[in-house]
């Protein structure tokens, strides 16, 4: 669904303008220096990056699915670590508020978010609750009006600089698997929460990834997402959701970008008299690939039409990030076949999203996880 055809191609246009030329020269320096210099991240806000996915009456954008997707297939064609650092606030960080929030917590908060002034982050991941996100042991004890939180959330994107922290625990021990588990807000600076130095991680440099400790940090009751227990775990699959689709169009980006400096490689790169472009084993790599980027694309684009219309799409959300991720690591791992032994070396385009796009496999539900839930839920439907 996009609304206005005219308006948002003005804001595609000014999003690339950014892209080239505040994030495209600096992706070595960011990659290297694991930061993102704060000129750029102020660049962001002032385009608004922050709050595309936020409703307009608390200062964002409110676009529709397929906009937003048809934004993130454009701005993760820059280095993965630039959309990280808006990605939260315009996705996962932000959604849980958008769909479940009391209006006393949207009005609070989402506008903060949507400006850029206070950066979010999601906390469901726990070192034995991964996967099976039902199994988390931090725990949120009632006292009076009061909660006291006491847990570790870990590979939390974001959490290192975060202001604004949605955490997850079990307010009733007795109750198994998904009942039982809220969502709150805490501010950081809130007592007993600390969040330890940044992971080193394989690739996406620049977007710092960590854990969130809590250690009896009391909240007010007002703080539970939508103001009701038991709730929160429901919560997290709807930001989920959407999220999925917002992740698979991340994946079409650096694929798209991948495809194009493979040609400019193979163009450019000679061996036995001639460049290999004109290899046909090579064109097939580069074939194959713009092939698949295509077919993620489309899919993409049409599961946030279908989740436009009003349409459940939770099955077809697991599909396009299942296909997209591992569409995009085939590509990466085409672009260094092309690349090389150059693309085995630590200075060019091809190896870095190599690294990047790694993890596109892994959050968000792994590949496994998702086959599973396709496989459960394709079943039902034919029964049905």
């Amino acid at each position: 669904m996009i609304r206005n055809p005219t308006e948002f191609e003005a804001l595609l246009a000014q999003v690339r303008d950014f892209l080239r030329e505040a994030c495209l020269p600096i992706e070595k320096q960011v990659d290297e220096g694991d930061e993102i210099p704060e000129p750029v991240v102020q660049g962001m806000r002032d385009l608004g990056l922050f709050g595309h996915s936020i409703p307009q009456e608390y200062g964002g954008a409110g676009l529709t699915t397929e906009e937003l997707a048809r934004v993130n297939i454009e701005v993760s064609q820059v280095a993965t670590a630039f959309r990280a650092r808006f990605g939260g606030n315009t996705g996962i960080a932000s959604e849980s508020l958008v769909v479940d929030g009391t209006p006393e917590q949207k009005r609070k908060y989402l506008p903060l978010l949507a400006s850029g002034q206070v950066t979010g982050c999601f906390a469901l991941t726990e070192p034995d609750a991964g996967s099976d996100a039902t199994a988390l042991k931090t725990v949120a004890v009632r006292d009076g009006e009061y909660y006291e939180i006491t847990g570790k959330k870990c590979f939390i994107t974001n959490a290192p600089i975060a202001d604004l922290f949605t955490v997850f625990a079990r307010t009733d021990p007795h109750a198994k698997g998904a009942a039982g588990i809220t969502a709150f807000l805490i501010e950081r600076g809130a007592p007993g929460l600390t969040t330890p130095a940044a992971y080193r991680k394989m690739g996406q440099h620049g977007s710092p990834v960590g854990e969130v400790l809590l250690d009896r940090v009391r909240v007010h009751e007002s703080a539970i997402v939508g103001g009701l227990e038991g709730q929160g775990f429901r919560t997290a699959m709807k930001a989920l959701n959407k999220q999925r689709i917002n992740l698979a169009g991340l994946c079409v980006g650096p694929a798209i970008r991948l495809v194009r400096e493979m040609v400019l490689r193979a163009q450019g790169r000679k061996q036995f008299g001639q460049a290999i472009a004109e290899f046909q084993m090579v064109q097939q790599m580069i074939a194959e690939s713009n092939t698949e980027v295509y077919a993620a694309r489309a899919l993409v684009l049409e599961t946030a039409r279908k989740r436009d219309d009003g349409h459940d799409v939770t099955l077809e959300a697991s599909m396009c990030k299942l296909f997209a991720s591992e569409m995009c690591g085939r590509v990466a791992d085409r672009a260094v076949q092309v690349f090389g032994g150059g693309g085995y070396i630590a200075d060019n385009v091809a190896e870095r999203f190599y690294r990047d796009v790694r993890l596109f496999r892994l959050y968000e539900g792994t590949s496994q996880i998702h086959l599973g839930n396709i496989a459960r839920r394709t079943m039902a439907t034919m029964a049905s």
